[in-house]
């Protein structure tokens, strides 16, 4: 199977951290590429990144599929453009954040997300309440930026660890997400130093995506997601009603 993952923003070496985490934990016969969106925003912090992104993002998605890929990963923990790209694509679409979420969900009963800024919470939190998850969890700001995460690393890891710390004295936290695609190196290290599991969302969604293409099933193309309408069919309604 092809699974093709899309950085929403603009680094690439963001994209090539999140491409090695994928590809070491693909199962036997799943080939993994990844695009970086070089239109878009270098990080995506908070919602004006977000919208930018997204035409870019989406572009690069619909060349994915028409290229023959059987299931597509968006590398942003705001799942950046979801609902726009499982309407555009038949195939499956996966949003780190959801696949973060979901995966912890089947863990623990409350748990920890642990993002970059402060920006990032309301975003997040509006994320779990779709996903049925608000009453479970609770989201925690590291203040790290998001290209903070790879120039300097061992600061990075620090005040996560931090917040994992108050998660769990404070939140009752039983499981800890990583909130951000930049973090994806980090989760086996804090899982092991804390002592729960802490969930990286890349990972996650890589195997969610393996296990819907194993499953044969396809987005659905009716309600949210149906397909959109092209401007030919849009122009003709137009001219009916004159």
């Amino acid at each position: 199977m092809r699974i093709a993952i899309v950085n929403p923003n603009a680094s690439a070496s963001m994209t090539a951290m999140v491409l090695n985490t994928a590809r070491g934990l693909a199962a036997p016969g799943t080939h993994i590429e990844a695009a970086t969106n070089e239109d878009g925003p270098l990080s995506i912090e908070g919602t004006v990144d977000g919208a930018l992104a997204v035409p870019g993002m989406l572009a690069r998605m619909k060349r994915a599929q028409e290229a023959g890929a059987h299931a597509h990963i968006i590398a942003c923990f705001d799942d950046t453009g979801l609902d726009a790209a499982r309407s555009l694509l038949e195939k499956p679409v996966i949003g780190i954040g959801e696949a973060g979420a979901k995966a912890a969900s089947f863990l623990a009963s409350r748990f920890t997300v642990v993002t970059t800024l402060s920006c990032s919470v309301p975003i997040l939190e509006e994320n779990l309440r779709r996903y049925g998850l608000a009453d479970r969890a609770t989201v925690r700001a590291s203040e790290m930026a998001v290209l903070a995460l790879e120039a300097d690393p061992g600061q990075a890891e620090a005040r996560i660890s931090d917040e994992i710390e108050k998660a769990i004295a404070q939140d009752r936290a039983e499981a800890v997400v990583l909130g951000c695609a930049g973090m994806t190196a980090l989760a086996a290290g804090l899982s092991r130093r804390h002592g729960l599991p802490v969930v990286d969302g890349v990972a996650a969604a890589v195997k969610f995506a393996e296990a819907l293409c194993a499953l044969g099933v396809g987005t659905a193309r009716r309600g949210l997601y149906a397909p959109p309408r092209d401007a030919a069919a849009k122009r003709k309604d137009g001219e009916e009603r004159r």
